[in-house]
C-alpha cells in the first residue's frame, strides 16, 4: 500500500484503481436504484391522483339533493291529484250519481228484446213493479221493469243516423243540418227532464225517482220515433202516420203505468185512488209527462218525411 503525506502530517492511503471502480459502480447502482424508486413512487402517486381525482367530482351537492327533492315533488303532486279527483267526484255526485251508472247499463240481449217489445206493445203486460233485493233494485237484465240507459243512448244515436238517411234520400243532407238535428233532440230532452224536476219540486212529491230515471224514461220515445221514420221511408207518409200513432199510444200507456207507481205511491199501496188536492196534482203531473212524449215524437220527426 502507498501512503502519501498530507499537510497535517498524517499519511493517507492511496486507493487502488480497481477498488475505486468497484466502489463507484456500486455507488452508481445504488444511486440509480434510489432514483428509480423515487420516480416510480412519484409516478404511482401521480397516476393515483389522476384516477382518484374525478371520483369526488361526480358526487356533487346537486346530485345528492336532486333525488329527495324530485321524490317530494312527485308525492306532493300525486296528493294534489287525488284530492282534486275526490273533489270532482263529490261535486258530480250531487247532480248525477256517476257511481250508479253501471246499474243502468247492466243489460243483456234478452232484456233489450223484452224491453223493446214492451215499449212497442205494452198492453198485455201485467206486473209493472220493479223488483228489489235487500232494499236495492235488481239489475235491469234481471227485471224488464227496471229503467236503463242503454236503450235511450242507442236510440238517440240511431235516431240521428236515421235522420241523416232520410235527409239524404231527399237531397237535403249536410253535416250542419245533421248536427242541428242531433243538438235539437238533445236540448229538448234536457229541457223535458228539467221541467219534470221542477214540477216534482213544486208539487212536493216524495218519490224515489232520480234524474237518471227521468232521463231513461224520457229517452224511451226514440224507439217509437225510429219506427215511424223507418216506416215512412219504406212505405210513404201514410205508413209514417200510422206507425207513429201506434207508438205514441204505446209510449203514453207505458209512461202512465210506470210513473203511476212512482208518483202515486200511496194510491198504489192501498189499491185505490186517494182523495185530495195533492193526489190530484200528482195524477195531473203523471198524465202531463205521458202526454208530452207523443208531442215530442211528432215534433222531432214530421219534417223528415215528405
Amino acid at each position: 500500500m502507498d501512503y502519501t503525506p498530507t499537510q497535517s502530517g498524517f499519511r493517507q492511503r492511496k486507493l487502488q484503481p480497481n477498488m475505486r471502480l468497484r466502489n463507484s459502480s456500486v455507488d452508481g447502482v445504488e444511486g440509480s436504484q434510489l432514483f428509480e424508486d423515487m420516480s416510480g413512487a412519484a409516478h404511482g402517486l401521480q397516476t393515483g391522483n389522476q384516477q382518484a381525482g374525478p371520483q369526488p367530482a361526480g358526487f356533487s351537492g346537486q346530485s345528492i339533493l336532486s333525488d329527495p327533492m324530485s321524490n317530494l315533488a312527485m308525492a306532493y303532486g300525486s296528493s294534489l291529484a287525488s284530492q282534486g279527483r275526490e273533489m270532482v267526484d263529490k261535486n258530480l255526485d250531487r247532480f248525477i250519481p256517476i257511481s250508479k251508472l253501471k246499474y243502468y247499463f247492466a243489460v243483456d240481449t234478452m232484456y233489450v228484446g223484452k224491453k223493446l217489445g214492451l215499449l212497442v206493445f205494452p198492453y198485455m203486460h201485467e206486473n209493472w213493479e220493479v223488483s228489489y233485493q235487500q232494499d236495492t233494485p235488481v239489475a235491469p237484465r234481471f227485471d224488464v221493469n227496471a229503467p236503463d240507459l242503454y236503450i235511450p243512448a242507442m236510440g238517440f244515436i240511431t235516431y240521428v243516423l236515421v235522420a241523416g238517411l232520410a235527409l239524404g234520400t231527399q237531397n237535403r243532407f249536410s253535416p250542419e243540418l245533421l248536427g242541428v238535428q242531433a243538438s235539437s233532440a238533445l236540448v229538448w230532452l234536457i229541457m223535458e227532464v228539467l221541467a219534470v224536476l221542477l214540477s216534482l219540486y213544486l208539487v212536493t212529491v216524495n218519490t224515489d225517482l232520480t234524474t237518471i230515471d227521468l232521463l231513461a224514461f224520457s229517452g224511451y220515445k226514440y224507439v217509437g220515433m225510429i219506427v215511424g221514420v223507418v216506416a215512412g221511408l219504406l212505405f210513404g207518409r201514410p205508413a209514417y202516420y200510422l206507425s207513429l200513432l201506434w207508438c205514441c199510444a204505446a209510449i203514453f200507456f207505458f209512461m202512465i203505468r210506470t210513473l203511476r207507481l212512482k208518483l202515486l205511491s200511496e194510491a198504489a199501496a192501498e189499491g185505490r185512488l186517494v182523495r185530495g188536492t195533492r193526489n190530484q196534482l200528482r195524477m195531473y203531473l203523471t198524465m202531463s209527462i205521458a202526454a208530452a212524449q207523443p208531442i215530442f215524437m211528432y215534433w222531432l220527426t214530421y219534417h223528415l218525411i215528405r
